[in-house]
């Protein structure tokens, strides 16, 4: 997207430890002292914006440091977050990582190939019983905001944990099972528009900001809830794949008068979208969907660096297909032979995909609507502007 961490309950913590009243700021990984406004710690390499390993459970080591193995010549890494053979700087593992929760699901999130680093974001839960319960949930930082790769994270995260805990879980009827996710949707996306606006930082340029998208599965039931342009597909074995989700962005309202798709995804205000996460949104309450799934097939969420090269459900579905007879049908596998896919076509920006294997068999599919009152037509706000792959704002 070109709109920062939490621990386990869902609050916002900080990879600096403040001293007692308001004494010097140290590192959350090593201790060492740091000065504010730092996003490195000079002993450890730890990136300062992201949570601390020792706030809440762990945080992921691909996350949380960089890497320990020099990507140019195979040296180690340094405690300055240099290769002591060639002095080479290490990456970010925040720049590529992977989540995988249960054999069933998996997601990979990439910098991809044009940006300087990851403003995309992924977390994840589910149950071990493949098909039973999972949320995955997709956040895109706005490049043009500030600490956009901080906001996505934060947001991701403290959703998740949102939805962990208050989706129903195949309790009631499937009617009460849809009311409840769009609910625990709701819920999830205030949680994470506070967590992005926790990590804003007062001062010139625009704020912290980012997308939000959130898959529930539960059972044969999918419900979905999104603000921005991240986007949920439904991809079946058998029978039509589906976009579930509807852009908020100048291109869909474009194609909802008429522009044909392609047109509209290619313009010049392609990238600019009308509803976003953080402390200036005009209105973040998600709009929601469901389905009942009716075979086997692929959940899958993503950001715009995937569905920037393949938007329409059809050529989507054929991708994952064509990939996935390639990668062989293991969740995380297929993640990354998509990440890998677009970056081949030019990795233009960051690049999300999450998916979720189901193979439930139902006789009848069908969809229902579940869209909250939209305000914002009461508070209007201009679209947050995204950074085309030359680095360039499009207006």
């Amino acid at each position: 997207m070109t709109g920062p961490g939490v621990g386990g309950s869902g609050q916002p913590v900080s990879a600096v430890v403040e001293g007692e009243a308001g004494g010097p700021l140290s590192c959350g990984s090593c201790a060492s002292p740091v000065a504010r406004g730092e996003r490195f710690c000079e002993a450890c390499g730890a990136d300062l914006g992201q949570p601390a390993p020792a706030a809440g459970p762990p945080v992921p080591p691909e996350v949380a440091t960089t890497s320990r193995t020099c990507r140019e010549c195979g040296g180690d890494v340094g405690a300055d977050g240099y290769c002591t053979r060639c002095g080479a700087s290490a990456p970010s593992l925040r720049d590529h990582f992977t989540e995988q929760p249960a054999g069933w699901v998996g997601a990979v999130c990439d910098r991809g190939i044009r940006h300087a680093r990851n403003e995309d974001a992924v977390a994840l839960g589910a149950g071990s019983e493949p098909g039973s319960h999972a949320v995955l949930v997709v956040c895109d930082g706005v490049s043009s905001s500030t600490d956009s790769d901080v906001a996505s994270l934060a947001a991701a995260r403290a959703a998740r944990d949102v939805l962990a805990v208050s989706s129903p879980q195949g309790v009631g009827t499937a009617t009460t099972r849809v009311a409840a996710s769009a609910r625990a949707l709701v819920a999830a996306a205030d949680a994470a528009n506070a967590a992005v606006i926790a990590h804003t930082t007062s001062g010139p340029g625009n704020p912290a900001s980012c997308t939000f998208v959130a898959a529930v599965v539960d059972g044969p039931l999918l419900v979905v809830g999104w603000v921005g342009d991240s986007r949920a597909y439904w991809v079946p074995d058998a029978g039509d794949a589906q976009l579930l989700t509807v852009d908020d962005s100048f291109a869909a309202e474009e194609i909802a008068h008429g522009v044909p798709r392609a047109v509209a995804e290619s313009g010049p205000q392609a990238h600019a979208i009308t509803r976003w996460l953080g402390i200036d949104a005009p209105d973040h309450t998600p709009r929601t969907v469901s389905l009942d799934l009716d075979g086997p097939g692929w959940v899958m969420v993503c950001s715009d660096g995937l569905w920037n090269y393949c938007s329409e459900p059809h050529d989507l579905a054929a991708l994952v297909a064509t990939t996935g007879r390639a990668s062989g049908p293991e969740p995380l596998r297929l993640a990354g032979a998509l990440v890998d896919w677009a970056n081949a076509q030019g990795g233009q920006d960051n690049i999300t995909v999450a998916v979720a294997r189901v193979g439930l068999t139902r006789q009848v599919a069908t969809a229902h609507s579940t869209q909250p009152t939209d305000t914002s037509a009461s508070q209007p706000k201009p679209p947050r502007e995204e950074a085309g792959p030359d680095g360039n704002v499009l207006s």
